[in-house]
């Protein structure tokens, strides 16, 4: 990636020298030495920034500006503006106003340049150094998107209940010198991950391992995968090497293992079900730790710490905390304590379960309560698996049916990944016939009642009309998503693999008739290929989920019988984009309305060879789209007749859109964020005549957007976001009659916004930062609508960069 070179490569000898003559000719120009002392002092306080740029050079790659060439020449002539000024007689007030200005100009000048233009390459350099690394990161974790696929230890609750005293023993026991592999065990739901993160933070053991490392296990672990997660967290920076075998993939591990004994080392396997993959990180004599959590013992254990469930009272306090939140002001009488006592004891002190059952009873009706409490006590937790389910199943038995519904969806997805909130929301708009505002009430319903959790790792709009969701993830615990497999079971509209599998279940292909009325099919592999895929019928499947680790991947044939088929989710969690094989008769694609791809190389709509007549959304997620987008004849307004949203996220090779795009007459959506290479928008642009929203975060490479754009009368919301290389607004600017909303954070190129501007009466929301506000507050006065939101962009933080 080339950027912008820094100031410091070629104004850094400059300033220095003239500032060395500055000081040395101080006296020599005394009718100017305010003006030179002002001139010195801005001198020094670029120096730090400059030094800052030179650290980020060793990093990046750069392209010449002319802007600081002209600076630079500015400074050569600034040395000889002060000589000048030492020979100038006291007589001449001719030339002492002359070199006054002169100097006052340079002083100004370097005063805006290195507060704006060197901030800008110090703020971008950061953000380039950040853009790398998500490169390599297995599932996206945007800017202060945590390092993605390479997770570190899972944040904390702010409250926990019971943990103290078992942080304190597990630590003695991770310092005990003849504890080399340390097990945590537990039943699901007790809090061990919470407690391993937890030991991850303690001051204690941060200070004696000077290497920390979790990775997350599962139950169907590709142990390939699991080692290319370590390779991210120790070398974030480097390309992640693909392993063909088992056996590369362990002795890669062994040489790594090897390197990092002399340097005290954590390592954290979260959520083991196999002693054998604890055993293939057990090298020898190496010195370093491994703590394990697993539900059960594994014969590898140098020693096993037990979790205990909570006693009495930290049982109470958490479910009491989960029944009556404190922020909640409403008038409502709690159910008498005798009941509250009988639902805790009967929750046998499993966090999760009093987590749960506590949340789905808060202001419910005393029957409810009564009705649970009898459920609790004629199940006992711990007596198998399917009682554990059918307890926590109490919290679901008051929630709207459509709710259940989409909980149950949630198992369609595998274990321990984020899930996209987008997908989830597609699925739902096409299986239940809501729209999607009610999509997303569903999914904060569900967040309600803790059955899952949200991560957004964006600007914290999602839930707005305009919101992007490509920043919100939903995760689950693996018993909810067992209890949401246990409940789709029951319905059987559903078919979904539990867990990873190198290819489809064999009792598939002798159980078909089973499947005729799944509505939703959720498959999960490795790399499939057409002699691992059987001859099956869907015939009532709307939904089909294909997520696998692959390079290459061939789409199971069934696919061709699926003619409701209307979702189309496609997930890849390998490291490189997998190469899809398409079937002879590509029939099935007729009926789709939404199709996401995540880490595919999209092929060129041409091979599709027959209209997408129904399709109405396409998200691509850090795909290769060059050779799709790269057929400037296609047809588009034949081939996506109805096509209303286009996302795409993080596609590196978009280089240019085609210009047929713009032919998308009915388009209202455009997202294209993150994608560092776009230079350009099509001019052909205000052709989109129905464009509602209209959004180009962190696209930095683009300069300026084409004036055509005023032709788009319906477009209410704009977000040129972080779009750091933007360096004018459209003239016509004001033209556009509908625009309500405007996001420029972090558009540090902007200078001033065009006249046309004032006649954006209309506009309500500019969402800005310091630099960006100081344009808009000006015209407060006139624009009487206009509102300035201050948001600060999270990602600098992240960074730990003050600007």
């Amino acid at each position: 990636m080339a950027w912008q070179t820094p100031a410091a490569i070629f104004l850094g000898p400059p300033a220095q020298e003239l500032l060395r003559f500055i000081k040395d000719h101080m006296n020599k120009a005394h009718p100017f030495k305010s003006h030179l002392e002002k001139l010195q002092s801005t001198l020094e306080s670029i120096i730090p920034k400059i030094n800052e740029v030179h650290r980020l050079n060793a990093l990046l790659t750069y392209l010449p500006r002319p802007d600081i060439e002209r600076l630079k020449e500015e400074l050569v002539k600034g040395k000889e503006l002060v000589r000048k000024c030492g020979a100038v007689p006291s007589w001449n007030y001719f030339l002492m106003c002359r070199y006054s200005k002169g100097i006052l100009k340079l002083n100004k000048d370097l005063r805006w340049f290195f507060n704006m233009e060197v901030t800008a390459d110090i703020w971008l350099g950061n953000k380039q150094i950040l853009v790398d690394l998500e490169e390599m990161m297995r599932k996206f974790e945007r800017l202060n998107m945590r390092l993605e696929g390479s997770r570190s230890a899972p944040e904390i609750p702010e409250i926990t209940y019971g943990l103290d005293v078992p942080l304190q023993e597990l630590k003695m026991s991770l310092f005990r010198d003849d504890v080399r592999v340390l097990g945590l065990c537990s039943p699901g739901g007790c809090g061990k991950t919470t407690l391993a993160s937890m030991l991850c933070r303690d001051r204690d053991v941060t200070s004696r391992f000077k290497n920390i490392y979790f990775l997350t296990v599962s139950s169907s672990p590709d142990f390939k995968v699991i080692v290319q997660k370590l390779l991210e967290q120790m070398f974030p920076t480097n390309p992640v090497p693909r392993f063909l075998t088992e056996g590369e993939a362990i002795m890669k591990l062994g040489n790594l293992m090897m390197r990092i004994e002399k340097e005290p080392t954590l390592l954290v396997l979260d959520d083991v079900w196999e002693d054998s993959v604890v055993r293939k990180f057990v090298f020898g004599t190496v010195n370093y730790k491994i703590l394990v959590t697993s539900r059960t013992q594994c014969q590898v254990f140098d020693y096993k710490y037990s979790l205990k469930m909570l006693g009495d009272e930290d049982a109470m306090a958490l479910f009491c905390n989960s029944a009556f939140p404190q922020n909640v002001n409403v008038n409502y009488e709690e159910p008498d304590r005798d009941l509250q006592n009988k639902i805790v004891r009967g929750c046998k002190g499993l966090p999760l379960a009093l987590k749960v059952i506590g949340h789905s009873l808060h202001q419910q009706q005393a029957k409810v309560w009564q009705h649970t409490e009898r459920m609790l006590s004629s199940c006992s937790i711990f007596k198998s698996h399917t009682d554990l389910l059918s307890c926590l199943g109490t919290s679901l038995d008051y929630l709207n049916e459509n709710v259940q519904d989409c909980f149950m969806d949630l198992a369609s997805f595998p274990e321990d990944e984020r899930i996209p909130a987008s997908s989830l929301i597609d699925i739902w708009v096409e299986l239940y016939g809501i729209d999607e505002v009610d999509a997303y009430i569903n999914l904060l319903e569900l967040s309600t009642q803790n059955l899952v959790t949200l991560i957004e790792i964006t600007s914290g709009d999602a839930g707005q009309i305009d919101g992007n969701l490509n920043g919100l993830f939903v995760t689950q615990h693996d018993l909810l998503r067992d209890l949401a497999i246990y409940r789709s079971q029951q319905k059987g509209t559903r078919l979904i693999m539990k867990s990873r599998e190198e290819s489809l279940p064999w009792k598939w292909s002798k159980e078909e008739h089973q499947f005729q009325n799944a509505r939703l099919v959720s498959i999960q592999t490795g790399e499939l290929s057409s002699s691992n895929c059987y001859s099956m019928h869907f015939p009532e499947a709307e939904v089909l989920i294909l997520d696998f680790f692959a390079t290459k991947y061939t789409l199971p044939q069934f696919i061709e019988k699926m003619e409701k088929l209307k979702v189309l989710i496609i997930a890849n969690h390998g490291h490189y984009c997998t190469q899809l094989n398409y079937l002879t008769r590509p029939g099935y694609l007729s009926s789709l309305r939404r199709v996401s791809l995540e880490k595919v190389s999209v092929p060129m709509l041409n091979e599709i060879k027959m209209p997408l007549k129904d399709l109405q959304k396409i998200s691509l997620l850090m795909c290769e789209v060059g050779q799709a987008l790269g057929s400037y004849d296609l047809n588009f307004p034949y081939m996506l007749p109805n096509l209303v949203e286009i996302n795409i996220d993080y596609c590196n090779d978009l280089v240019e859109l085609p210009q047929g795009l713009c032919n998308l007459v009915h388009l209202q959506k455009l997202s294209i964020t993150n994608c560092h290479n776009l230079f350009a928008m099509p001019e052909g642009i205000g052709s989109i005549r129905d464009l509602e929203v209209l959004r180009l975060h962190a696209c930095t490479g683009l300069v300026e957007l084409p004036n055509s754009i005023k032709k788009l009368q319906k477009l209410r919301f704009l977000d040129i976001s972080e779009c750091l290389n933007m360096e004018r607004l459209p003239e016509g600017m004001g033209e556009l009659n509908g625009l309500e909303k405007l996001d420029m954070r972090q558009c540090l190129g902007l200078r001033e916004l065009p006249p046309s501007i004032m006649n954006l009466v209309h506009l309500k929301d500019v969402i800005c930062d310091d630099e960006t506000a100081d344009l808009w507050e000006p015209l407060g006065w006139h624009l009487s609508k206009l509102k300035i939101v201050m948001r600060e962009d999270s990602n600098l933080f992240w960074l730990g960069v003050d600007l």
